[in-house]
């Protein structure tokens, strides 16, 4: 019997993601002319995180918690949350989350859905990230700099990835908000491959990990 992919939510055990290398990627075409110039092309709008697991492993415990999800995932079918230990705040990496972090939009005077991004850069050439999964109780929201209670003055819609505002904001005013979060991903690989004499002659397993878009 075949079972249908899905999102899973549940954490990747934190204590091996905090171990992990891995950071965004980006698909870009390069052409060199005869002239010695260079044509590029984007060939994804958005960037794609890879992580690399296996070097947050520390222990056969560690292993063991990495097995199980894996096999609770069904290998690659299922994705599910990775906590990035490089970014996982609305704010700089050692700072506390604030509802004014990230600026989601401007009231027009009847919208009241503002999806969530984080903006890296500034100005025009700024990117704009979709923020999928954040962390439900970390989330702050704030209209106008003045921060909004939840579940009175807004709620969060997981399958759209968007702010819910319970009164439609005056026109002009700034939507922001502030959170931590988690990347959806999946396992990029059919196996995990280990032997107890190699882990402990301290050969780290290849456990490789990609996002996801919902």
């Amino acid at each position: 019997m075949s079972e249908l992919a899905s999102f899973h939510d549940v954490l990747f055990p934190p204590a091996v993601s905090f171990g992990a290398t891995g950071g965004p990627e980006r698909r870009n075409e390069i052409v060199a002319l005869t002239s010695g110039r260079e044509k590029r092309n984007a060939r994804l709008s958005l960037s794609r995180r890879r992580y690399d697991a296996g070097t947050g492993i520390r222990s056969l415990e560690d292993l063991h918690d990495v097995v199980a999800f894996f096999e609770a995932r069904r290998g690659s079918l299922h994705a599910f949350r990775f906590r990035d230990p490089f970014d996982m705040k609305s704010c700089r990496p050692q700072a506390t989350p604030s509802p004014l972090d990230q600026t989601l939009g401007t009231g027009d005077g009847a919208t009241l859905r503002f999806a969530l991004v984080k903006v890296y850069g500034e100005g025009a050439d700024a990117f704009r990230r979709p923020i999928a999964r954040p962390r439900p109780e970390s989330l702050r929201v704030a209209v106008g700099g003045s921060e909004l209670s939840s579940p009175g003055g807004f709620t969060f819609d997981g399958e759209k990835a968007e702010v819910v505002l319970a009164d439609v904001p005056a026109e002009g005013l700034a939507i922001t908000a502030g959170y931590e979060f988690d990347v959806p991903v999946r396992f990029d690989a059919e196996r995990i491959e280990i032997s107890i004499t190699s882990f402990k002659a301290g050969q780290i397993p290849s456990i490789p990990l990609v996002e996801v878009l919902l």
